[in-house]
């Protein structure tokens, strides 16, 4: 039998829960969605659409994961880059026309899978307009966290961000790099996936909100609601040769950031999964007074009619 815990560590909004079982544990602290999951695999209702996506390519084993996750709670499609996009952010192909094509080879069996040569944020508005329009779009599962500022170039949160753009709940899925090389295991994080996406279903979310979820290696001790940390690269260029002679740059970083139990990643840190609701409200508003004072009129000649 599951049993859940919560307590509250310091911090109003700040909640850790952690999930036992007699014997091989496994994460599930949103337990009173699992009725809602079988629900959704049995139910004559109109099922749902998911829209799944990522960054990393779509023979990535991330994404794998989490669309055959995303199939107990209704009909998904996959919808990934031929090639991985790591860091390219929340950019838009328009220079050029985009390929969308049907890849059976991805692995995916039942799954309808599509591959774009072009950017995630690309797959989510293509895959919103051309196939059946989605109920949620999950991103991921990310190789490796994508925490703090990692937020602003991340392509698998930029993937959800599109998503939130189109009118559609989205979440990010990310997970920390296993230590001294080893292979990710997903199965703990896609086994949560599957129960706070059922709930973002049942619930929705606030307007402009996307949720970041990290986990980390490993079993988790339990969940936290989180804030963005101010986890970031100091950045260094490596300067070249190529044997032409010719200068090329490699860019490089430095990862900093201080954990805290109340952000992400702190969390993940300390072995818990993290998951960060961001609202895409990125107006100063505090500062606008202020702003307004310092100001300088429209002065001089240029501004004369």
């Amino acid at each position: 039998p599951l049993v859940c815990k919560a307590s509250v560590r310091g911090r109003s909004g700040i909640v850790s829960s952690r999930a036992h079982r007699s014997e091989n544990p496994v994460l599930t602290p949103l337990a009173r969605y699992s009725s809602a999951i079988l629900e959704a695999m049995n139910s004559e209702v109109k099922r749902k659409t998911i829209l799944v996506a990522n960054d990393d390519g779509i023979f990535a084993g991330g994404i794998k994961a989490l669309a055959l996750a995303m199939k107990p709670l209704g009909d998904v499609y996959v919808v990934a880059p031929e090639m991985e996009q790591s860091g390219v952010g929340h950019g838009i192909t328009f220079r050029r026309p985009l390929r969308f094509k049907h890849t059976e080879s991805a692995g995916f069996g039942e799954i309808p899978a599509y591959r774009v040569d072009g950017t995630p944020a690309d797959c989510v508005a293509l895959g919103i307009r051309l196939l059946p329009r989605p109920d949620l779009v999950v991103a991921g599962i990310n190789l490796g966290q994508n925490l703090g500022d990692d937020f602003t170039h991340s392509g698998t949160v930029s993937a959800a961000v599109e998503g939130v753009h189109n009118g559609v709940p989205a979440i990010a899925f990310s997970q920390m790099f296993p230590p001294n090389g080893d292979k990710f295991d997903f199965s703990h994080g896609a086994s949560y996936a599957t129960q706070i996406a059922a709930m973002v279903l049942e619930h929705g979310l606030p307007p402009r909100t996307v949720l970041s979820v990290n986990f980390p290696h490993g079993l988790p001790k339990g969940v936290r609601v989180t804030e963005l940390s101010d986890h970031g690269f100091d950045d260094n260029i490596l300067e070249r040769e190529d044997p032409s002679g010719q200068k090329y740059y490699w860019v490089d970083g430095t990862p900093h950031g201080h954990g805290e139990p109340f952000n992400d990643l702190g969390a993940v840190k300390e072995g818990f999964i993290s998951v960060t609701p961001v609202q895409l409200e990125f107006t100063a508003r505090d500062y606008m007074k202020v702003l307004e004072g310092f100001l300088p009129p429209l002065e001089g000649d240029n501004f004369r009619k």
